[in-house]
């Protein structure tokens, strides 16, 4: 007896689906699978955005705004760090410095005021303002002294502050010096020449394009970046000899631009002591309790910073689809 479509059906042998029916289902879970880690990722980003939000009001209702270690409440010596490439908008910018220059020495607490440097140099327009603020801070308060005390290196722009303070102090092996100024350039004329690539440059005034590294030096140009550089050397000069005075000693390589150890700068007049912060508060100012006023970025600015890097972190996984 043959069986009939009725006896198959009920015997178990399903019809096989079409390719097409299967890539139907396949694009089908798919799809749904995308969604859910869709809506995963934006939960994830929207849950980090609320934490956020309210660790942002709960600092603002606690009042999270304070910088530095404030004021004591007793007598203390004053620290102000001068730390790293002296530059605008770093933290051994001049307006940095001076901030804490001056909440230091308006703190009626304040016996002495340590500005301890660590910089290898930099803006000479930034270190002069320092080093101007400096001189009016000390005539502002003739009662408070100021120290600089040189850590690792005061050099360039950073020995050009340390000149304007009453003494200065370093370690036997800090490096102190660098009384000069440079300006770095490259040249890339016979490269071009080399490679066949012809420099093509349009200005308006004849010395628009002052020290063009793709042409060759004009030795008109050359001879005025020279007399500029000689005239910001002859200021910083100037300064030195009018903060040490008759404690420089005369040495046909002093101004050249080269360092010493903090050792050799004692023997030059250039530094009136080898001692630390920790020592000259103890020993010479006699205050051995340290207060830093350096200008910090408040707490709030901080985890505000952070959160924002927080959200743009998960924000570029998203793109990039690393977020399950």
């Amino acid at each position: 007896m043959t069986d009939t479509p009725d006896a198959q059906s009920e015997s178990g042998n399903a019809r096989t689906p079409e390719p097409w029916e299967r890539e139907a289902l396949r694009d089908i879970a798919l799809a749904g699978l995308k969604e859910r880690r869709t809506a995963r990722r934006w939960g994830i980003f929207f849950k980090l955005l609320g934490f956020g939000y309210l660790l942002f009001l709960l600092l603002v209702l606690m009042g999270a705004l304070p910088t530095g270690e404030g004021p004591a409440r007793g007598p203390h010596t004053a620290l102000v760090d001068l730390k790293g490439m002296i530059a605008d908008e770093t933290p051994a910018s001049a307006d940095r410095v001076v901030s804490g220059l001056e909440k230091a020495f308006e703190d009626d607490n304040t016996r002495a005021v340590l500005l301890r440097i660590n910089s290898p140099g930099g803006s000479p327009v930034q270190a002069a303002y320092i080093h101007d603020a400096i001189q009016r801070l000390r005539k502002a308060h003739p009662e408070v002294p100021l120290y600089a005390v040189i850590s690792d290196m005061g050099a360039s722009g950073g020995y050009y502050a340390a000149v304007a303070a009453d003494r200065i102090y370093a370690s036997p092996s800090s490096i102190v010096g660098s009384i000069g100024v440079r300006m770095d350039s490259f040249g890339f004329t016979e490269a071009m020449e080399r490679l066949g690539i012809e420099r093509r440059l349009l200005t308006a005034g004849e010395h628009k394009g002052l020290l063009d590294p793709f042409q060759p030096v004009d030795p008109e140009e050359r001879d005025h970046i020279q007399r500029m550089l000689d005239g910001i050397h002859r200021q910083f000069v100037e300064a030195v000899r009018e903060g040490r005075g008759e404690r420089l000693k005369e040495d046909a390589e002093l101004f050249t631009g080269l360092v010493w150890t903090g050792e050799k700068a004692l023997e030059l007049g250039l530094v009136d002591g080898l001692a630390s912060a920790g020592d000259v508060a103890r020993e010479v100012v006699g205050e051995p309790e340290v207060v830093d006023f350096t200008p910090r970025e408040d707490l709030l600015s901080r985890l505000s910073r952070g959160v924002g890097v927080a959200v743009a972190t998960t924000l570029e996984a998203l793109e990039q689809g690393r977020v399950r």
